[in-house]
């Protein structure tokens, strides 16, 4: 009967732990790795590891459109759908990421911010050094 009392607290011992462990890489980064629908509703970005950090490229718009507004004249006659327009997304907090947003609306590069909560994402571009932000909340794509 010691045994079984034994080996009954070495499961328990070894369920604790693995419980535990769980637990704690829940701390880590959440994933915000797959499809997101823009708050409008207008467009779809797939986001996606590059290297260590996050990039996100555009793979649907309700209405497409070619790149308009670029500075750039040779890319203002690209399709907007396949332009990565989040890039160098590094993590800098528990579900949290900062790097550059490109916004095809009016071809402007922005720094950025990436929140993930569940399935939604705060998105903001911001102007002089992050004083002022304009954030977008995007839902995961089923």
């Amino acid at each position: 009967m010691r045994l079984r009392g034994l080996i009954g607290a070495i499961v328990s011992a070894l369920s604790g732990a693995i419980l535990l462990a769980a637990l704690g890489a829940g701390a880590a980064n959440a994933d915000p790795g797959g499809t997101w629908v823009t708050q409008r509703g207008d467009a779809k970005v797939r986001v996606a590891r590059c290297g260590a950090n996050l990039c996100g490229t555009i793979v649907w718009l309700k209405t497409p459109s070619a790149d308009k507004q670029n500075p750039d004249p040779v890319k203002r006659s690209r399709p907007v759908v396949g332009i990565q327009m989040i890039y160098g997304m590094a993590p800098t907090g528990q579900n949290r990421w900062a790097g550059q947003l490109y916004n095809p609306r009016d071809g402007k590069t922005y720094s950025g911010k990436l929140a993930l909560d569940g399935d939604t994402m705060k998105l903001s571009g911001c102007v002089m050094g992050g004083l002022i932000c304009k954030t977008e909340t995007w839902t995961r794509a089923n």
